[in-house]
């Protein structure tokens, strides 16, 4: 079987799963914008349904894009808040060993990075304090309660970005529309955007857009699978090339 073969298997593999998953599935066509005509396979019933094939091309554009990213050593930065895909985002972001954004976007985290650290660090002193027992010492029982308090609400605000020292190389958010906030952020400075994307989104405002059905989990659970798997063929091919290196040295 030549290799031109093989990628055919695996591109209709793929279509495949995503048809199984309801990935083919976008908004109606009131909703739909405009960016999004050429990823269209037709309208039945109103209801917009992606072309499979076009969309596992983007998806294989954005994950060997993330897969240079992570021989590069670069950070990337998950961004999902919505209820139906926020854990998937976090399962991912985990797996990874990435930063996340799953409860809601903190206005100034990319833009104004250096005091949203200021925030993580005052975090960091907190747990190191609760942990070493100085909490009980310096405070009295009333301070620790609301001490406890603030620290919970800087969990939910920046648990999910504390490892993360530098603004990252790339977002990978899910639903760029509903995370118009962070997209802006990021095209702000000058960050690339990666985006599992419905109908109703718009492609000029993204670098690497995926459409699909962004609101079904096994639709969203999929593409990030297929992400992810790009970001760890990169960290493979990273800790590969001194060897290589080594080897023709030798």
């Amino acid at each position: 079987m030549d290799s031109h073969t093989t990628e055919e298997t695996q591109d209709n593999s793929l279509v495949e799963r995503l048809f199984r998953a309801g990935a083919h599935y976008g908004f109606s066509k009131s909703r739909r914008h405009p960016t999004a005509a050429p990823y269209l396979f037709s309208t039945k019933q109103g209801t917009d349904i992606f072309d499979l094939e076009k969309t596992s091309r983007l998806l294989a554009d954005a994950k060997e894009y993330l897969s240079d990213i992570a021989a590069k050593g670069g950070v990337v930065l998950l961004v999902g808040t919505k209820e139906e895909v926020k854990e998937i985002v976090k399962s991912c972001a985990i797996e990874l060993s990435m930063p996340s954004v799953t409860n809601r976007w903190i206005g100034g985290t990319l833009t104004n990075f250096s005091q949203i650290q200021k925030r993580i660090n005052y975090l960091a002193n907190l747990r190191a304090e609760q942990a070493s027992g100085e909490l009980d010492r310096k405070y009295t029982k009333k301070e620790r309660l609301l001490l406890g308090r603030e620290m919970e609400r800087l969990v939910l605000n920046f648990g999910g970005i504390t490892a993360m020292e530098r603004p990252p190389a790339v977002l990978l958010v899910v639903d760029p529309r509903h995370e118009a906030l962070a997209v802006r952020e990021a095209r702000d400075m000058h960050i690339p955007v990666i985006a599992i994307m419905s109908s109703d989104c718009n492609a000029d405002r993204v670098d690497w857009p995926v459409y699909l059905n962004d609101a079904h989990r096994s639709s969203v659970a999929l593409a990030l699978d297929e992400l992810a798997a790009g970001y760890k063929n990169g960290l493979t091919r990273a800790q590969a090339a001194p060897a290589a290196r080594e080897g023709r040295a030798s």
